[in-house]
This record gives C-alpha cells, sequence and structure tokens, in this order.
C-alpha cells in the first residue's frame, strides 16, 4: 500500500477523547489496569493518520497570517461536486444545491427544525445512532422506532409494514434514514431504498438521509445515494454528508447538506442561518479540498481495503473463540455491533461486566445500550491490524474464556 495503516499512533495529549477518556457517562470507558496499554475501539473516528493531502492543504493556507471573515470558494464547491459524482453517482448536482452545515447533527436539527414544530414525532430505524437520540429528543420532538430485523441469512433489513403503519398512526411526516446504517452497518440496496422512499411518499414525509458514512464501503458494496435511489428522490430527500469520517476530521467540524428541491432547500437554509453560529470554518475548508482529491480517493481505497482485512480477523476470531457472541458482518463503516445476550444467559454475567472487563484490560469499546441494543457492544476497527489482534488475545484471555 501507498499509505501508511500499520503504525501504530500515540494520540495522548493530542486533543483525542478516544484516548485522553473524559467522563462521558455511559459512553467513554475507564482506564485500564496497571500494565496494559489502552486500545481505543469505541467512539467512531479512527487511529489512522489523515490523509496527506488533507495537513498539505491546511499547513500551506495557514502560511498566510489573516484568518478573517471570508465565504467559501468556488474551489470547495466543485470539490464536493467531483467527489460525489465520481464516488456515489451523483447527476445534476449544482453548486446552488450544496450547503454548509456545523456536523450532521447540525444539519438533522436544521431540518428538524425548517419541517418540524416541538412535539412532533419523527420516525427512525432501530437500532439507532446515539446523535439522532439526542438531536431529536434535545429539540423537543418525539422519537418513534422502527425495527430492524434479522433475515434468515443474519441480514439486517427494514420492515416496511411497521414503518407505514407507524408513519400512518403517529401521523408522522418527517424521518431520519442513515444510509449506510449506524451502528447495523447494512450498505443499503437500490431496491430497499426505493421501497422505503415508496412508503415515505405514501405517507407524505421528508427524509433526511445521513449518508456520513457513505465513503467506507467494505466488500464490494456500493453506496446508493437516497437522492438518486428513486426517479422522485429529489423531491422528498434532504442528503447530509462530511469529510469527517472518511478522513478523521470531527475536530476540525464541517459538513454539508445536498438538497436538490429549491423549496426543502431554502427552509433548510432559514433554519440553519436563525442560529447565527451555522458557519464555516476556513480550515475545515481546506480540510475538506485536500481530503477530496485524487489522492484522497486512493487514500480511502487503500482504507476500505484495511478495515476489511480487520473486519474479517475479528469476525473470524469471535466467531470462532467467543461462544454465545452474534453479530451481522458489515457492509460498510469500521463499526461492529456485537449481540452479547446469550453469553450473558449462559454466563449468568451482565454488559456492565463485560464492558468493565474488557476497560480493565485496555481494550476500550464501547456500550451498545444508548444505541437500542439491550445487549450490545459497539467495537471500533479503525486502528493497525496489530492492535487488533492485541485487542482480541486480550478479551479470550481475560474477557470470554477466564
Amino acid at each position: 500500500m501507498k499509505y501508511d495503516f500499520t503504525t501504530i499512533m500515540d494520540r495522548s495529549g493530542k486533543d483525542a477523547i478516544a484516548v485522553d477518556l473524559p467522563n462521558i457517562p455511559g459512553m467513554a470507558p475507564s482506564k485500564p489496569k496497571e500494565g496494559f496499554d489502552q486500545i481505543p475501539m469505541w467512539v467512531a473516528d479512527m487511529n489512522f493518520p489523515a490523509c496527506p493531502t488533507i495537513p498539505e492543504a491546511i499547513i500551506e493556507r495557514t502560511k498566510h497570517p489573516a484568518y478573517g471573515y471570508f465565504s467559501p470558494r468556488k474551489e470547495y464547491y466543485d470539490a464536493i461536486i467531483n467527489w460525489q459524482t465520481s464516488r456515489n453517482g451523483f447527476t445534476g448536482l449544482t453548486a446552488d444545491m450544496i450547503g454548509y452545515e456545523n456536523g450532521v447533527l447540525g444539519g438533522v436539527v436544521a431540518a428538524l427544525n425548517a419541517f418540524t414544530t416541538p412535539g412532533d414525532s419523527v420516525l427512525v430505524h432501530s437500532p439507532t445512532y446515539i446523535g439522532f437520540t439526542h438531536a431529536i429528543e434535545d429539540c423537543g420532538r418525539k422519537i418513534v422506532h422502527s425495527p430492524l430485523k434479522l433475515d434468515e441469512n443474519n441480514v439486517w433489513r427494514m420492515d416496511y409494514d411497521d414503518m407505514d403503519a407507524k408513519l400512518k398512526a403517529d401521523n408522522i411526516h418527517i424521518a431520519i434514514f442513515c444510509n449506510p446504517h449506524n451502528p447495523a452497518g447494512r450498505c443499503w440496496e437500490q431496491e430497499e431504498i426505493a421501497k422505503a422512499l415508496e412508503v415515505y411518499k405514501r405517507n407524505q414525509c421528508i427524509v433526511i438521509s445521513d449518508e456520513i458514512w457513505s465513503d467506507i464501503i467494505l466488500y464490494g458494496n456500493k453506496h446508493v445515494p437516497t437522492l438518486m435511489a428513486a426517479e422522485d428522490a429529489k423531491e422528498r430527500v434532504i442528503g447530509l454528508y462530511a469529510p469527517s469520517k472518511t478522513f478523521n476530521l470531527a475536530g476540525l467540524i464541517g459538513s454539508y447538506h445536498i438538497v436538490y428541491n429549491k423549496f426543502l432547500r431554502d427552509l433548510m437554509e432559514s433554519a440553519g442561518s436563525r442560529t447565527h453560529y451555522n458557519s464555516m470554518n476556513v480550515l475545515s475548508m481546506y480540510g475538506l479540498m485536500g481530503g477530496y482529491t485524487p489522492e484522497g480517493e486512493q487514500w480511502v481505497d487503500e482504507l476500505r481495503e484495511t478495515v476489511a482485512g480487520n473486519i474479517d480477523y475479528a469476525c473470524n476470531y469471535i466467531s470462532e473463540h467467543f461462544k454465545g457472541i452474534k453479530f451481522s458482518k458489515p457492509e460498510a463503516t469500521y463499526m461492529l455491533f456485537l449481540d452479547c445476550e446469550e453469553w450473558c444467559r449462559t454466563t449468568g454475567k451482565d454488559i456492565d461486566y463485560l464492558l468493565k472487563a474488557a476497560w480493565d484490560v485496555g481494550v476500550d469499546w464501547q456500550d451498545g445500550r444508548p444505541f437500542h441494543g439491550p445487549y450490545a457492544i459497539r467495537i471500533n476497527f479503525a486502528l493497525p491490524l496489530s492492535r487488533v489482534k492485541e485487542a482480541m488475545e486480550r478479551l479470550d484471555k481475560y474477557v470470554f474464556n477466564v
């Protein structure tokens, strides 16, 4: 490989919550016992250095010692258009359809403020990304869950009848659709998305499509943008994107919406502007332009190969060594959602025991219960394979087979 995905990067003291472990109840792990170093596998950022063209672009910009008010450059919009056209098959995309958001969740809240009022209900699939839960509840809306179901091949599927029934029963006209799905790791197929869009259409439902994971697609699967999945999707879909998951840029802040329908777009932009803080950071702009390049494309392709290899290794190890632990192998993202119910019932131990036992030996993984998995643990595989192997060996020796 051209790029480095094997070096163990020391992030301590470098503004990374993944290793500095702030006190976030129910999320951040505790520090390990003496004799064990940390293997950060909880918060969803990567333990790889960013694509080299990103710091190069940022450093080059910072050489000019003025950082005042600015407007996004034409090159910023061109980079997004070229990336989304080349990587994800967008057609007819123009700069006026692209708008800045302070993070994908900021875009979610802007859309909720634009198209709902406090007390309204929002349909979301479960298991559910914890950020959706906070975003919806913090702005006074109600969550209605439509559970995903595992089919006979252990693949997560949408329950279209349940979606339709709940949209009708609760008079819901807005839904959050996660594509690819976090934490389940499904890379939805075009036919699946089109069928969901038909359900939304029948119920006059606007769709907020979170596609922040759309670049991290594994095993030859293909991302289909929700906006491109059906002929009239552009009339009801708000697409939300960011380079942050793709290139590990969450600390720079910055995402963007893609909205083809002018009516939806005008209301989105009005809602976002009313807060008076939804404005771009100049270094965030250069970070995106540094990533959305031909070099960035090659880096992402190598990243996907690396992540797939890590997940292959872990899934094989778990299947062979950890009896009673179930999972659906992800088709996208670098996260694995473990179902530990059978192990807990067999051993008489609970999820709190599992979490603490792993944290004690430096395997920092995440409680899956806030994602609506009652016996779930969420684990991040965006780190060097040597660290993945060490984590599996510690889980084997100190946690699952004690």
